[in-house]
């Protein structure tokens, strides 16, 4: 709200008031003097949105009162009357009381020159979001649980692990042949609540790269439970110590599966393997799975899918979807069919501003890899 005050300073044509107006002492000139006597705020309290500041609505009408008076000349009054009347400079009365207002609003009031004095609120602008800022900024609809619960399987409760090792090139065969040895053990061993889902090696992708997918039986016990026994375990010791020497980096996430998606199942080959990687933006999971419940009904001709998984712990709100095709050409030819069924482009026009990043690995199944 922008509040103006203008003063207009007249020149008297008298020789004996060029330089000063008289304020008769009126009400409102009484109350002037009264407001420049009064002592300035020290800390000004901020005003509340949307309304005028305290210091204002106190001081102007009494700024305004007394200009009006000091303008307006001797002859002004009530009625003419000849009380005795005491002198102010109008100008320097009127640089005393916007001053006053103005630090009584707390800052807030600026003072225009050339005798128009313009009180401006510089709270003026609405704090609520602008119907431009709408446009960009995603509003993220309240939920009253968990997007885990909502997305993941009911009827199961178990937790995946994808695990990304970095492995030096001269070193990548050697560490297959360990990886080979160790792991089905630990696969076909009942004393471990655990499966190998599949293992790989990255053809096309980031180079000298393995990939291992396990799945917990039994969620979080089930992976404290393992981890306590496979440091027991003095052949696996082992082999985590050789494997460390051919490691260059390694990283891993705990994932649980989207409901909507098929179970990793064992496979016969030969297939390839692609893991497709969508770094979402954070808020956006929901909406995600929400489309890709009905997406996933148009990749099913070519039983192409073979899971897709959400992270739970280290790199949030990512999403694998993880496809097998005979050879890159019958992956072409699947893709491509998929762009000739009715309503598959309007899932991917709504789905593609969900990401913020995404990346695609081309894999090969190592020989002991359930998934071939």
């Amino acid at each position: 709200m922008w509040l103006i005050a203008t003063v207009t300073f007249s020149r008297c044509r008298t020789p004996q008031r060029t330089r000063s107006a008289e304020l008769r002492e009126t009400p409102a000139s009484s109350a002037a003097l009264l407001a420049l006597r009064a002592p300035l705020p020290k800390h000004p309290a901020p005003p509340p949105p949307h309304a005028a500041p305290s210091g204002l609505r106190r001081q102007l009408p009494l700024a305004a009162a007394a200009l009006t008076a000091a303008a307006a000349g001797p002859g002004a009054g009530t009625g003419g009357s000849r009380r005795r009347r005491r002198r102010l400079p109008s100008k320097m009365a009127a640089r005393v009381l916007c001053a006053r207002a103005a630090a009584g609003a707390g800052g807030l009031l600026r003072a225009a020159p050339c005798g128009l004095r313009k009180l401006t609120s510089s709270n003026n602008r609405p704090r609520e979001d602008s119907w431009l800022k709408s446009l960009f900024v995603r509003k993220v609809d309240p939920r009253k649980d968990a997007h885990s619960n909502l997305l993941a399987k009911k009827e199961t409760s178990s937790l995946y692990k994808l695990q990304f090792h970095n492995v030096k090139p001269e070193c990548l065969e050697a560490y297959n042949k360990i990886c080979q040895e160790v792991l089905p053990k630990i696969h076909e061993d009942a004393h471990y609540p655990c499966t190998l889902v599949g293992t790989w090696n990255t053809w096309y992708g980031e180079q000298d790269q393995a990939v291992h997918l396990w799945r917990y039986e039994g969620g979080y016990p089930a992976l404290t439970e393992v981890m306590n026994k496979l440091r027991e375990n003095q052949e696996f010791v082992s082999f985590r110590k050789a494997r460390s020497n051919m490691l260059l980096s390694r990283k891993n996430q705990l994932l649980l599966e989207f409901s909507f998606w098929n179970e990793p199942i064992p496979r016969s080959g030969p297939n390839i393997y692609e893991l497709r990687s969508y770094q979402l933006r954070p808020g956006t999971m929901i909406e995600w799975g929400n489309y890709w419940a009905r997406a996933i009904r148009f990749r099913q001709d070519s039983n192409e899918a073979v899971g897709g998984f959400f992270s739970q712990i280290g790199e949030l709100y990512m999403v694998h979807h993880l496809w097998a095709y005979k050879d890159l050409q019958t992956r072409e030819d699947i893709r491509n069919a998929a762009w000739h069924k009715h309503g598959w482009e309007e899932l991917v026009y709504y789905t593609v501003p969900l990401i913020q990043e995404m990346e695609s690995r081309i894999m090969i199944p190592l020989k002991t890899s359930p998934l071939q």
